[in-house]
C-alpha cells in the first residue's frame, strides 16, 4: 500500500510524532492522510471506514488509539458538538466552526486577527486564552455549501 501523503504533511507528520517520542506508524501516517483528503470534519467512524478501504484489517480501537496521538501531538483538533460524535479537523490555523442542524455538516469559519482580538477582548480582566472554541449552529444556505 503506497500512501499519498504530501512531502510537506509527511515531513509535519513525522516531526510532531518525533517530538512526543512517537513513531510514524503505517496505521497512523494513513489515519493521518484519511483526515487530510477530505476535509469534512468526520467522525472516528467516518474515518474508520475510509482507512479500511486501505487498511482492511485496522480495527475501531485503532483508529481512536491514532487519532488520540494525532490530537496530542496537534496535527489535528477535536470538534465537540453538542450531543454529537467528536468529528476531527486537521486545521491548525484560528477558526471557527459552523454545524448545519439540517445536514449535519460542519464547516470551518475563517477568524482573521482583527476578530480573534475582538472575541479576545471580552474576557474579564486577567484572564487569557490558551485557545478559542467557538462553534456556530444553524442552517446553511440552501445549496448548504460555504465558498
Amino acid at each position: 500500500m503506497k500512501l499519498a501523503l504530501p512531502e510537506t504533511e509527511r515531513n509535519r507528520l513525522k516531526h510532531a510524532l518525533k517530538s512526543r517520542n512517537r513513531r510514524p506508524t503505517r496505521q497512523r501516517t494513513c489515519v493521518y492522510e484519511v483526515i487530510l483528503e477530505k476535509r469534512d470534519h468526520p467522525t472516528a467512524d467516518d474515518i474508520h471506514l475510509r482507512v479500511r478501504e486501505k487498511l482492511p484489517s485496522i480495527s475501531l480501537a485503532t483508529i481512536y488509539n491514532c487519532l488520540d496521538t494525532l490530537v496530542e501531538c496537534e496535527l489535528v483538533k477535536q470538534v465537540h458538538l453538542d450531543r454529537a460524535p467528536t468529528r476531527f479537523c486537521p486545521n491548525r490555523n484560528p477558526h471557527a466552526h459552523f454545524h448545519c442542524r439540517v445536514t449535519g455538516q460542519v464547516y470551518d469559519v475563517s477568524l482573521d486577527d482583527e476578530r480573534l482580538s475582538i472575541i479576545e477582548k471580552t474576557l474579564p480582566d486577567g484572564f487569557t486564552a490558551d485557545t478559542i472554541e467557538l462553534s456556530f449552529i444553524g442552517q446553511g444556505p440552501k445549496s448548504d455549501t460555504i465558498s
